[in-house]
């Protein structure tokens, strides 16, 4: 079992890895990296979402190393274990490139790429083939040196329809596990699939990679019916019924879009979502049939709907509740524009803003959202910040899951070599003989 550690073992995204069997390479996931398509947009008026150019700005992973490695026209699957960006934001443009490969995701992870390909014009995407895993979670794939079997394992995070991704081949178990946590009482869907976990326990995995990102806090990730409790709380709190109130959120966090509109009853204002991101992932759950937002929600998708809406929203403060991208400080986000003046809607002093959120561990996400809480609190803006629970693995989660699935070896994954690097105490800890701190492009063999 060969495995090139493509992209996101030095960084946070731009998440992939390769695995090849004999004549048979499987690929792991193809994210953006967000702080990467930031700079393309602060430096191209219009961005051009091309390969080319998201490679120029090194957005998307650089498998180009496949190349080199001779392994592309041996690609046979890839396979996208979840929603997120910085896991299946790049599968649209560069898929033409494994013209042998099928693509494998569920419902909603699908139909957010499809989303993409649509919002980016790729319209050979929905040539390529494409298969929706739903019901059984085993697909079966013949390849040059044999049959594999590869099970998608229902786990929790922060997005819908995340899994584990399990490759069964005679070489043994490759166990693919970002992003989890281990919540046990999650508001949307069911926990992690622990009996699925327990069987593939009992055969042994080969090879873990795992994401690290949180492995140095010591202690269970909260669960997300924690959040919705901070949030309930935290709603609670806006008293003031003729000020502007404001929550931003991760857009593709449907559980929690779903607990603010449950809240929403107690303030008595209706809900608008503001924001492309927002009104992506939402109607994707809506198009699977998950949440029906539509009927609760008022959605302006496109610029001079949302500048209407703001309109309103700054005529008539209190009669709205505002769900919003921006808790990043993204430029161009909705958040980002009224901060800095470019919308018919200004904050004033007294108005509510809720960051239901965490800033992404990253330079450039940290030091803009420092900009913009400095901005706002001039502003007189009350702010409630980290309102929050994290979708990534603490060190319990991670023991746990060394227990339920007895991984050989270890691949730590999505952080810095500084992040990643608590994983081996723990890797050591639990007796596991062979922990690889890898970095992007490099070749491990097992």
């Amino acid at each position: 079992m060969e495995i090139c550690t493509v992209d996101g073992f030095e960084q946070v995204g731009k998440n992939m890895t390769a695995v090849k069997i004999g004549e048979d390479v499987f690929l792991f996931d193809a994210g953006f990296d967000i702080p990467s398509l930031i700079r393309m947009q602060e430096a191209e008026r219009v961005p051009v979402y091309s390969e080319r150019n998201l490679r120029r700005f090194k957005a998307i992973p650089n498998d180009l190393v496949l190349d080199k490695l001779g392994w592309r026209e041996k690609v046979r699957a890839i396979i996208i274990s979840h929603a997120h960006l910085d896991h299946v934001g790049a599968l649209p443009f560069i898929f033409s490139r494994y013209k042998k490969a099928v693509i494998l995701a569920t419902p909603f992870t699908m139909a957010v790429a499809e989303s993409i390909a649509r919002d980016e014009r790729r319209k050979a995407f929905f040539q390529s083939k494409r298969v929706v895993i739903r019901g059984k979670p085993i697909y079966e794939l013949k390849g040059k040196s044999g049959r594999y079997k590869i099970q998608f394992i229902h786990t929790t995070h922060s997005t819908l329809q995340c899994s584990f991704i399990a490759l069964h081949s005679r070489e043994g178990i490759f166990f693919y596990a970002l992003d989890f946590k281990m919540d046990r009482t999650p508001i949307l869907e069911d926990p992690p699939d622990y009996e699925a976990l327990k069987l593939v326990g009992r055969k042994g995995v080969k090879v873990l990679v795992v994401d690290a990102l949180y492995s140095g806090n010591n202690e269970h990730t909260p669960s997300e019916s924690v959040a919705r409790s901070l949030l309930q709380s935290a709603m609670a709190s806006v008293k003031d019924h003729d000020s502007a109130f404001f929550i931003a959120t991760f857009s593709s966090h449907i559980a929690r879009l779903k607990s603010i509109i449950d809240f929403s009853k107690q303030t008595g204002r209706k809900v608008v979502f503001l924001g492309r991101s927002l009104h992506k992932y939402a109607s994707c759950a809506e198009r699977i049939g998950v949440y029906p937002f539509n009927s609760r929600v008022a959605m302006p998708k496109y610029g001079s709907q949302v500048n209407s809406m703001l309109k309103k929203i700054e005529r008539d403060r209190g009669k709205y509740l505002v769900v919003c991208t921006g808790h990043q400080a993204e430029e161009g986000s909705i958040l980002d524009r009224i901060v800095r003046g470019m919308t018919p809607f200004k904050f004033r002093k007294g108005d509510h803003l809720i960051f239901s959120s965490k800033v992404i561990p990253v330079k450039e996400n940290i030091e803009a959202r420092k900009k913009m809480d400095t901005a706002l609190r001039r502003m007189g803006v009350v702010i409630q910040d980290n309102v929050h629970v994290s979708g990534h693995a603490s060190a319990k989660d991670i023991l746990e899951l060394f227990q339920l699935v007895k991984p050989e070896n270890v691949i730590p994954s999505h952080g810095t070599i500084r992040q990643l690097r608590p994983l081996l105490s723990l890797a050591r800890r639990f007796g596991i003989k062979r922990v690889s701190l890898s970095r992007n492009g490099k070749l491990l063999k097992f």
